[in-house]
């Protein structure tokens, strides 16, 4: 199900972006920022998004846009030769903030801070153990049923469904269903990953 096999073809459609990130002075570490913001600003409308689902639209828009940039500062960075590992490091720790900005916006929305909590350990998890392989010297490890790319297109789609349409199941929202849903598959993808780092050790 991992969108990440996609990337050889979202960097094909990342020029003008880049591009556009050129023109307008941008450094790679730069735009990292502008998306943990727009994550941050996602948590945030999430928050009070039950109030006024009409708000979840906005959420997904932001979440969808902090995606995007997510692969245009990586992009930028190759084009202008500037890629480092203090800028892999920030990349990396601001794409754990803003996954936890997210699903904690989200929780804060149907409180339900229990999901929330079981959601957000295994997102970060799976992340975890994604860079993990490669800190024992394995190529990272992107693969199992639930990666960032995968969690974000989630997070757009059903929070935009969300804005307009409210079932509600078990006395789940949406919503609610959603953190379900990265609570059980984020733990089983980081054990998958943890198996496949494990079998490439032998």
């Amino acid at each position: 199900m991992t969108l990440d096999k996609f990337r050889p073809l979202a960097d094909r459609a990342l020029g003008p972006f880049v591009s556009a990130a050129k023109v307008a002075g941008l450094s790679p570490n730069g735009v990292s920022v502008i998306a943990f913001l727009l994550a941050l600003g996602a948590g945030g409308v999430y928050a009070v998004a039950a109030r006024e689902p009409l708000l979840y639209l906005g959420g997904a828009v932001l979440v969808f846009l902090n995606g995007w940039l997510d692969l245009v500062d990586g992009a930028l960075a190759r084009e202008l030769n500037v890629a480092s590992s203090g800028g892999d490091l920030l990349d990396h720790v601001l794409d754990r903030y803003a996954d936890i900005g997210i699903i904690v916006g989200l929780a804060a929305g149907v409180g339900q801070w229990a999901l929330g909590i079981a959601a957000v350990t295994g997102v970060l998890m799976t992340s975890y153990l994604g860079t993990q392989a490669q800190a024992v010297g394995l190529d990272r490890v992107y693969g199992g049923l639930l990666g960032r790319a995968d969690r974000l297109a989630l997070v757009g789609v059903v929070t935009g469904v969300a804005a307009f349409v409210r079932p509600s199941l078990a006395d789940l929202t949406l919503v609610g269903w959603l953190l379900v849903v990265f609570a059980v598959v984020g733990h089983v993808t980081a054990a998958q990953r943890f198996y496949h780092a494990m079998a490439g050790l032998d």
